[in-house]
């Protein structure tokens, strides 16, 4: 099987063939003044061009199948990829982890190594847009007064009436309700569509009051309880290295289609981060649920 970049090669080559023929008869032409002569080498040369525009149409047809073999092998790779990381999750994935001030998990502040595959995310967050705290304040107000590099406890009263711990497949955690809900509902589609995905997933925490890790001034969208970090197998995807576990990947379709921004799309990537989309929220606003 030819490689595309082969072919690409081979058109360019019968272009270069198809000038050269152009030339010589343009020349024979010129040097012949009988009218039928004339006549007959036009004649030739149209043939000519004929033959080379078929040539060159047969090659990019081919150029083109290659391509969708070519994608459809990348298909294949990518769903081997996925049932390769896919297994059981521990017996208690989130027991070593912190809890937060309502009794659910919260985020680590550090994250282990995973194996990667290359980050692919230009396919992701094509219409949800990631809230800024300025907005995450604007809807929710702010959690606290004051901010860390620690969880600390929500202190807004607004706040605390919204947020609500519940056990979600195979883990508890602390959110605003309708995240929590909007949560639930992706998680049961995962069961039904991709269910040894589901198996695998587990929480490194959800609601947390502090700064984004190595700011002194931004707040994470824990504080709010409108993000939750996910595992799989019990690992966590190390942030800032461009890659991802596969699964992940799988993952942001689902949130994506659910209205939620995927942390891969930040500029220091962050796979296993997932958060309430600007839209969601003031849709929630505006139906009164919050």
């Amino acid at each position: 099987m030819k490689a595309p970049g082969l072919l690409g090669a081979t058109v360019i080559g019968a272009s270069v063939v198809l000038a050269a023929a152009v030339f010589a008869l343009v020349g024979a032409v010129l040097r012949d003044a009988g009218g039928s002569a004339t006549e007959a080498a036009l004649a030739r040369l149209g043939d000519a061009i004929a033959t080379r525009d078929g040539r060159i149409a047969d090659l990019e047809a081919e150029r083109d199948a290659l391509a969708r073999e070519r994608d459809s092998l990348r298909d294949q790779l990518a769903a081997a990829s996925a049932a390769a990381a896919r297994a059981p999750v521990p017996a208690s994935p989130s027991a070593a982890l912190p809890t937060d001030q309502f009794g659910g998990t919260a985020p680590p502040e550090t994250e282990d190594i995973v194996d990667p595959m290359e980050l692919a995310k230009g396919r992701f967050n094509r219409e949800v847009i990631r809230p800024t705290p300025e907005v995450l304040r604007e809807v929710l107000g702010e959690p606290r007064q004051s901010y860390s590099q620690d969880c600390q406890p929500v202190t807004n009263p607004k706040l605390v009436a919204l947020i609500e711990t519940r056990q979600i497949g195979t883990f508890k955690l602390s959110m605003i309700r309708p995240a929590l809900d909007s949560l639930q509902q992706v998680v049961q589609r995962l069961k039904t569509e991709e269910p040894d995905l589901y198996a695998a997933l587990g929480t490194a925490g959800a609601l947390c009051a502090r700064y984004v890790r190595g700011s002194g001034r931004s707040v994470s969208s824990h504080a709010w309880g409108a993000a939750v970090d996910l595992t799989l197998t019990g690992e966590l995807d190390r942030m800032g290295d461009a890659s991802t576990q596969f699964g992940l990947v799988v993952l942001a379709e689902f949130f994506n289609d659910a209205g939620w921004y995927w942390g891969a799309g930040y500029g220091r990537e962050d796979s296993m981060h997932f958060e309430v989309g600007e839209g969601l929220l003031r849709q929630w606003v505006a139906e009164g649920r919050m």
